[in-house]
């Protein structure tokens, strides 16, 4: 056995848990989805002093740091925040009793001290405190899931926006529409040896590996999806399946749900669609090609990354976030 943070590793069975998720912890923010139609209530809570606003555009947010080391996000009481008519969305209230909301707009505010950055999840979710991780993880799934599904699917007529950005409806059949999530499996498989099978997709830079993921089909149980995404992508036999953790992914819309798993064969064919190649690792393989660059880790803001010190039993070398 081996111990790393959180992690307790079985060298006998590869299974284990790996350290907290980024983007999973909680976040004190109550979501108060009961006042979402209450419009004289969300009115109140948008003009009270201690309310707070951000804006979010195109998957980011200003955030700042602060002179004692810390980063946050960049918000400002509502009577500074620009003005719109429709984006508004309402994310909840926290412990002291503050309600924050988030604009959607089509660029960031400038800012006149020229210390604030505009960054996304990628970057921004390892930096923020839980409470800022989740407003803005909450923000940015709503703010895409708004661009992506301004006209109703029924009749084909544009849709208004209600329940502070959680519903949109439609005024001409009645139809109300709620945000969607994709289920994904992500998995971290090892074989008898325990070696952890890593693959590189096919549009990432050279050396890029992490753990094979795919989304689950109409009618199939995350089971089935993992055995049979290693099976198409890999051509890797699964056998048990152990779940982990999940981790909400907005980009666009999807949720992380992450697996361990065991492999009952070893012989890897890829599938050259979605991966270029596969490897088995040992762990002494996978930290000498670190220290050679030959492999590059995975976004430590990922699940992926979780999932693998789960089995390497320590922390993976940073890898830089996608501008």
């Amino acid at each position: 056995m081996s111990t790393y943070g959180h992690v307790t590793a079985d060298r006998a069975t590869g299974l284990s848990a790996p350290p907290p998720v980024t983007l999973t912890e909680p976040s004190g923010i109550d979501r108060e989805a009961h006042h979402r139609l209450d419009e004289a209530w969300l009115a109140a809570a948008w003009s009270h002093p201690t309310t707070r606003v951000f804006v979010v555009s195109g998957g980011q947010a200003l955030i700042d740091d602060t002179p004692d080391g810390r980063t946050e996000l960049v918000m400002t009481p509502t009577f500074e925040a620009p003005v719109t008519e429709t984006h508004r969305y309402f994310l909840g209230t926290d412990e002291d009793g503050v309600r924050y909301f988030a604009l959607q707009k089509d660029s960031l505010p400038g800012r006149m001290d020229q210390s604030a950055r505009p960054a996304g999840l990628r970057e921004a979710g390892q930096l923020l405190s839980p409470r800022d991780a989740g407003l803005l993880v909450h923000a940015v799934a709503l703010e895409n899931w708004q661009r992506l599904h301004r006209f109703c699917s029924r009749c084909g007529e544009r849709t208004v926006i209600a329940a502070a950005g959680h519903v949109r409806r439609c005024q001409a059949c009645g139809a109300e529409h709620y945000p969607r999530t994709d289920p994904a499996v992500i998995m971290l498989v090892t074989d008898e040896e325990d070696r952890a099978l890593l693959g590189r997709q096919v549009h990432w830079p050279e050396g890029r590996f992490s753990t094979l993921a795919g989304f689950v089909e109409p009618g199939e149980s995350v089971e089935q999806s993992v055995r049979r995404e290693v099976r198409e992508e890999a051509g890797v036999e699964v056998g048990e399946v152990a779940y982990v953790a999940s981790q909400p992914w907005p980009f666009p819309s999807s949720l992380m749900l992450g697996f361990t798993a065991r492999a009952t064969s070893s012989r890897i064919t890829v599938d050259g669609e979605e991966l270029h190649e596969a490897r088995w690792f040992s762990r002494e393989e996978l930290r000498a090609a670190f220290a050679s660059g030959e492999v590059l880790p995975p976004y430590g803001i990922s699940i992926a990354a979780r999932l693998i010190e789960g089995w390497y039993g320590e922390p993976l070398p940073r890898a830089r976030p996608r501008t």
